[in-house]
């Protein structure tokens, strides 16, 4: 339980000292676990680094690089993602893979971001496996707004 403490704490700090842009808790399945600090960094006007530490019997870690974020339709606010990057679960064993993620978020008037994602993982190391069964939501806190 310590470890989890400390980790999170870590995350907490390098995530509001690097200037994270959204910061955040995201609930469902979060790299094996059911809930996660969740952190969204600006790359530029349509891309972003969307980062997530989960908590439960392990720890679990998932950097996504959205390569592609745009508004959806006419809507003010609501936007669309894809993006993909490498997920650890660091239990015994430890598990390295790659995740895609879609997803839909809607941006409030106040500083206030709520999102929904799919995240499909490759896993490569410990065992090969492929799950497509990872749903979430998140709710985010918006600096700057």
């Amino acid at each position: 339980m310590k470890k989890l403490f400390v980790l999170s704490a870590i995350f907490i700090v390098s995530m509001t000292t690097v200037s994270a842009q959204e910061l955040g808790i995201r609930f469902g399945d979060v790299v094996g676990n059911d809930v996660a600090v969740d952190g969204v960094f600006s790359l530029g006007e349509f891309s972003r680094l969307h980062a997530d530490v989960s908590f439960g019997d392990n720890v679990g870690v998932e950097v996504l690089y959205d390569f592609f974020y745009k508004p959806l339709g006419d809507t003010p606010g609501l936007n669309w993602y894809i993006g993909v990057g490498p997920s650890m679960l660091f239990s015994d064993p430890f598990f390295l893979g790659v995740s895609g993620e879609i997803g839909l978020e809607y941006h409030f008037d106040f500083p206030l971001a709520l999102g929904a994602d799919w995240r499909p993982t490759f896993w490569l190391i410990e065992n090969t496996d492929f799950r497509a069964d990872a749903f979430g939501i998140n709710a985010r806190y918006v600096f700057g707004k």
